[in-house]
């Protein structure tokens, strides 16, 4: 209920007004004064938001003496709603379009929350020419499974470094490949919760899906060269991992617990993942032979 209310008010609805729909869906024909105690708001305002709603075509009166009222049915009133907004945003597009300053390149922008950045990894990945590197869970990455899909149908090559088990799930053909992370998938740390995309050697964005959804989104050219940089050595390792991955858990520890111990942030320590973590030692990691 306070999710609905709170989605209506995003759309322009005021506080009464949101109320006086939802009330209207659970229970019509209703009168003003019925519509009073359902949606709990006095009855002097009810009247009023009652001929708002009306001039808004969002509920209509259905008789008189007294005065009945039903709402419009969600599906007519929000997808009138969506296609007018779409007309509205497309003409501020095309109005607009020569008030705009050309982006500057040298900006890292920081945005928040979940649908705006949802949005603009969308926008990354379907702006590609030529590739895009992804580094994410499954269940990040999931939700941008049609836009990687729509990459790869466009000859786009898609390679993705996968926190998870079913390196299957996200293999879309064509010119797409994916690696579990090291050879194993296994997320360590806060790395679930962090999603990072690149493109075209052009643009990058890191996301942190924790509780207040962040990210940085760039067109720096040094920034995307340093991003790039740490995605390609990811499938070094990947690679390095799937051939070697014995002999290195063997000499630095499952999932390179004894360099993690002594490189990671206090709160993002291996051992907080599930990875075993040793006691610090100045020992000397041994030399493979």
């Amino acid at each position: 209920m306070a999710d609905i209310l709170q989605d209506l008010t995003a759309l322009g609805f005021t506080q009464h007004e949101a109320k006086v729909y939802v009330a209207l869906l659970r229970a019509q024909p209703a009168t003003a004064y019925e519509i009073s105690k359902t949606a709990s708001i006095p009855k002097v305002n009810s009247y009023s938001v009652l001929e708002s709603l009306s001039r808004k075509q969002v509920v209509r009166p259905v008789s008189a003496n007294p005065v009945r009222y039903v709402a419009v049915a969600p599906k007519i009133l929000f997808g009138r709603i969506a296609a007018a907004t779409e007309r509205r945003c497309m003409r501020l597009i095309e109005e607009t379009a020569s008030l705009e300053p050309e982006e500057d390149e040298t900006y890292v922008w920081s945005l928040e929350g979940r649908d705006v950045i949802d949005a603009r990894i969308e926008a990354t990945i379907d702006a590609a020419r030529s590739h895009v590197w992804v580094k994410g869970s499954e269940d990040i990455l999931e939700r941008f499974r049609h836009s990687l899909e729509g990459a790869v149908s466009r000859g786009v090559s898609v390679l993705i470094i996968l926190f998870g088990q079913n390196p299957d799930r996200f293999d879309f053909g064509g010119d797409s490949k994916v690696y579990l992370h090291e050879a194993s998938g296994r997320p360590i740390g806060s790395s679930k919760h962090i999603f990072i995309v690149t493109r075209d050697f052009e643009e990058s964005l890191i996301a942190d899906y924790r509780t207040g959804v962040q990210s940085t989104h760039t067109h720096n050219k040094t920034v995307v060269s340093v991003v790039d940089t740490l995605l390609r050595h990811e499938v070094y390792l990947a690679e390095i991992f799937a051939i070697f991955g014995k002999d290195i858990d063997a000499i630095f520890g499952p999932a390179l617990s004894k360099l993690r111990e002594r490189y990671f942030p206090k709160q993002d320590e291996p051992v907080r993942s599930g990875v075993a973590s040793r006691p610090r030692t100045r020992r000397q990691i041994p030399e493979p032979k």
